[in-house]
Order: structure tokens, then C-alpha cells, then sequence
């Protein structure tokens, strides 16, 4: 198994950025498909980006050309680039780890961390 947790959240206005860090213990992410999704209060958790094991790509339609992830195997951690913030990527935002990427899902995804706070005000 792999442990994951999640840092870099907090309070920015509209337009700011943030990165977020997902940092792994027990297994290197090397071995694994990351993700990142987020959910907010009462709504189902919704995926954000992922990087296959090739260090490929995947983001959902709302966050394309505005977040970047990206792979650091030296330091065991994926990040979450976030630029152009809006007040609609207020989430909490929890990386997960699986075997191949799956987009729009959280199949395929047996291991989750706690998630990280992001709030965005306008």
C-alpha cells in the first residue's frame, strides 16, 4: 500500500495560484497513476487531473490550460499547478493513486489521501 497526503492549500482571491503537493510514502510513485479530484460540501467527488506512470497528462475540461500536474519521483510527490483560480475551485482536493489513470472516475483509485483546503474568494 501507499500513503498519500496532501499540502499546499489555502485562502486566495480570484486569479491567484496555489500548488498543491501530494507526497508518498510506503511505495514510490513511480509505480503508480495519480489523481487529483475535489469536492465540496454535499456534492459527489469530482475529478480534476491525473498523470499516467509515463508522466502523461489528464485534466477535466473546467481546469484545461488554468492547472498543470506533474510528477517529481526524486521527492515522491506529484503537484498540482493551479493558476487563474475562481471561486468555483473551491474544494477540498485529494490526490489518489491507482494502477493505470482513469479520467471522470474514482474507480481505479484503491488509495486516497486526506485532502488539502482550497478557497478561492472573489
Amino acid at each position: 500500500q501507499v500513503q498519500l497526503v496532501e499540502s499546499g492549500g489555502g485562502l486566495v482571491q480570484t486569479g491567484d495560484s496555489l500548488k498543491l503537493s501530494c507526497a508518498a510514502s510506503g511505495r514510490t510513485f513511480s509505480s503508480y497513476a495519480v489523481a487529483w479530484f475535489r469536492q465540496v460540501p454535499g456534492k459527489e467527488r469530482d475529478f480534476v487531473a491525473a498523470i499516467a506512470k509515463s508522466d502523461d497528462p489528464y485534466y477535466a475540461d473546467s481546469v484545461k490550460g488554468r492547472f498543470t500536474i506533474a510528477r517529481d519521483n526524486a521527492k515522491n510527490t506529484v503537484y498540482l499547478q493551479m493558476n487563474s483560480l475562481k471561486p468555483e475551485d473551491t474544494a477540498v482536493y485529494i490526490c489518489a493513486a491507482g494502477d493505470t489513470v482513469v479520467v471522470y472516475s474514482t474507480l481505479g483509485y484503491p488509495y486516497w489521501g486526506q485532502g488539502t483546503q482550497v478557497t478561492v474568494s472573489s
